[in-house]
């Protein structure tokens, strides 16, 4: 990634490899995919069938912390290379939020760095 990249990005991205399942909001069929990084703000994924074009079409995506514990959000693609795609997140509930703070905090290290995160994603526009 470029410098001129670095500098744009607001959000530091953690890697976290992981089994999801990716589908059309509001009912389709998922596909299983896995999460190569997440940030506050989005994702990248590795899709088993590669998206074909970028739109405002909405996908869920839906990826399990533990038996009792998942992280749901409505994303829209914003790239794609390949098998690859990254997404933003376009709605994020209150639980699923909370767990991703959660996991952005743990992988970070760094809960100052957190919050400024935090106080850009409300000033987010």
């Amino acid at each position: 990634m470029s410098e001129k990249s670095e500098e744009k990005r607001r959000f530091h991205r953690i890697f976290y490899h992981a089994d999801a399942q990716l589908a059309l909001a509001g009912g389709g069929e998922p596909q299983r995919c896995k999460i190569v990084d997440l940030s506050l703000r989005g994702c990248l994924l590795e899709l088993t069938e590669p998206l074909t074009e970028i739109g405002n079409q909405p996908y869920e995506l839906k990826f399990e912390l533990s038996a009792e514990a998942a992280i749901r959000m409505e994303i829209v693609a914003t790239h794609i290379q390949d098998n690859q795609a990254g997404f933003r997140c376009a709605h994020i509930d209150i639980d699923s939020i909370s767990l991703l703070r959660r996991l952005v905090e743990l992988n970070l290290g760094d809960s100052e760095l957190l919050e400024r995160e935090l106080s850009a994603l409300g000033n987010f526009s």
